[in-house]
């Protein structure tokens, strides 16, 4: 079986450089025939919370540099700024479904973290692209830094070197899947399953799925 979706590409790298949630997010939207700009997206619908770094945002390991939000309930940083972080799909299920309601548009964003890659490629056998949580470049994800999250007495460990990308397609008998990547001119991608499940795995098969409403 094989399904290949033809999105277009936005790249994230000159404007939006945490930006990779929102990109690929308007990316889909795109596809879905909703002309929003990135820079509308980032401003008009997605929840986002500044960080108060102690240290610097680009340390790793067992570090503590400072406070900031809940990355599940907001986008931690600015998506313009080299030093912030990103953000987890329940934020990106609250903006696009705010974004469907605004556009009457017959769609619900729908939380698809840890369902198996089968159910990601019936989306996309349905012409739906799925959100999707890996590492930059497929590299290895990195461990820490942490932050306390503002008001609580919780801690949060980032994985760092998280991304997002759109995944498009898949090809299962070259073992591959399809994806737009919208980091550094990167574009369209072929990608080996296992490499891209596994990154998936090590970012906590974190994905965003869209649904349409009949």
């Amino acid at each position: 079986m094989k399904k290949k979706l033809d999105l277009p590409v936005i790249d994230q790298t000159e404007r939006w450089p945490t930006g990779c949630e929102s990109v690929s997010s308007v990316m889909v939207l795109h596809h879905l025939g909703i002309d929003l700009s990135v820079d509308r997206f980032i401003q008009s619908f997605l929840p986002k919370r500044a960080m108060h770094l102690t240290q610097s945002a680009e340390l790793v390991g067992d570090v503590n540099i400072g406070t900031g939000p809940d990355p599940d309930e907001y986008f931690a940083g600015d998506p313009y700024s080299e030093a912030a972080f990103g953000c987890y799909p329940g934020v990106i299920v609250k903006a696009l479904n705010t974004v469907f309601k605004s556009f009457n548009a017959p769609y619900r964003a729908v939380n698809g973290t840890g369902a198996p890659h089968k159910i990601y490629c019936r989306s996309i056998d349905a012409g739906l692209p799925v959100i999707y949580w890996a590492t930059l470049c497929f590299e290895p994800a990195v461990y820490g830094p942490k932050w306390q999250i503002a008001g609580t007495q919780r801690t949060l460990t980032w994985q760092s070197r998280e991304h997002c990308l759109v995944l498009t397609g898949y090809d299962d008998e070259q073992l591959l899947y399809y994806l737009n990547d919208p980091w550094n001119h990167r574009g369209k991608l072929a990608v080996p399953q296992a490499l891209c499940e596994k990154r998936h795995r090590e970012q906590g098969s974190r994905a965003v799925m869209i649904e349409e409403i009949k």
